[in-house]
């Protein structure tokens, strides 16, 4: 059998929680294609690499 890669899946509230942004900015990260996200069933599960990466990039000023 193949070996899975050590990957750590968080939920929208973690996410939330680590970014400091509420449940729905999450979600619309993710709808937007901004943050990938991996859905099981109902929920979605977001790679913790992931938001990693998303908290390191630059911000850019909108505007």
């Amino acid at each position: 059998m193949a070996e899975l890669p050590d990957v750590r899946f968080l939920t929208v509230a973690e996410v939330a929680e680590i970014m400091r942004v509420s449940k729905m900015t999450v979600y619309r990260l993710v709808h937007a294609g901004e943050l990938p996200a991996v859905r099981f069933g109902r929920s979605y599960r977001v790679p913790e690499t992931a938001v990693t990466e998303a908290l390191n990039r630059p911000i850019s000023d909108v505007g």
